[in-house]
């Protein structure tokens, strides 16, 4: 099968699961694992998980000179990214956060270009937008975004999530010509959880594993190995052919993913805002990931 075809199928299952992650994580936090608890047993399960597949099937040397580059991606790409993102939630909407977070592809087009791995084109500009205005308009269907004082310091700790994500995304392409996916995921979580352990250890002791109910228990087991170890492999796989810009659009897909999955569950219903958006998001996903001539993808 095309290579590129295998990235962008990658990149659709990473998000998928992403979509599903909203449904089951939420269950889970704050009610039974506080946030920065919760990250941790993210972070710890997947450290576990990648480094048992690369040390087993997929071992190769990295370059000492590399290492510090794998800290700088950890820092930005794990520690950052899921602490902020987490943490912000609590202060603002789940509104707020969904409509900041759209402008990740914007940010990863803004850092590349600053530092010479991406090239602007007019039509990829106009996938952007177009992905951008579908996104908004699915996620504040019903409802309000608020920028109040009680939520400005959520939507500051999103907001910088976003772009350390998007910091992350530029970093890590480099290494991605480097080394095989495997390897660089699993040296960018390690540092990660290094970076986590002092903020989540405290909230990671008060967890009360005994009396959890078992349904939660499949929920962090979902979150742990869907959401955390899959999605982030499918991820970087996809990484490793498409450009930065291009898998930082695909977080476009997540709130049309998200509606699907709702609606299955008869949790939600679908209508002309929700059609008419995912239209929107799905020209914009083409527009940014087509190949052209003078813009290689």
């Amino acid at each position: 099968m095309n290579k590129r075809l295998l990235a962008h199928l990658a990149l659709f299952a990473a998000n998928l699961i992403y979509g599903i992650n909203y449904t089951v994580a939420k269950e889970v936090m704050p009610d039974y694992i506080e946030p920065l608890g919760f990250i941790l047993v993210r972070v710890t399960g997947a450290v576990v998980l990648f480094w048992l597949c690369y040390a087993l099937f997929y071992y190769e040397k990295v370059k000492k000179g590399d290492l510090l580059k794998l800290a700088v991606c950890g820092l930005f790409g794990v520690a950052i990214n899921q602490m902020l993102f987490f943490e912000g939630l609590n202060l603002t909407t789940p509104i707020n956060a969904a409509v900041i977070m759209v402008s990740n592809p914007i940010l990863v087009l803004l850092f590349g270009i600053f530092l010479a791995t991406e090239r602007f084109s007019t039509k990829k500009g106009i996938g952007v937008a177009l992905g951008a205005l579908g996104a908004i308009v699915l996620i504040t269907n019903g409802g309000q975004v608020s920028m109040n004082n009680e939520h400005f310091w959520g939507n500051i700790m999103v907001f910088i999530n976003a772009s350390s994500y998007a910091v992350y995304l530029v970093l890590v392409k480099p290494l991605m010509q480097k080394y095989k996916p495997i390897t660089v995921i699993s040296w960018v979580f390690l540092f990660g959880i290094l970076f986590v352990i002092p903020f989540g250890w405290s909230d990671f002791q008060a967890i009360q594993w005994a009396t959890m109910p078992s349904g939660i228990l499949w929920r962090v087991a979902f979150v742990v190995i869907g959401t955390t170890f899959l999605a982030y492999l499918f991820n970087i796989y996809g990484l490793k052919t498409l450009n930065p810009s291009t898998v930082s659009t695909y977080i476009y897909l997540q709130p049309v993913l998200a509606s699907i999955v709702a609606i299955m569950a008869s949790s939600d219903s679908l209508d002309i805002n929700k059609i008419g958006s995912s239209i929107l998001i799905f020209l914009g996903v083409y527009l940014v990931s087509h190949k052209t001539k003078t813009v290689q993808d």
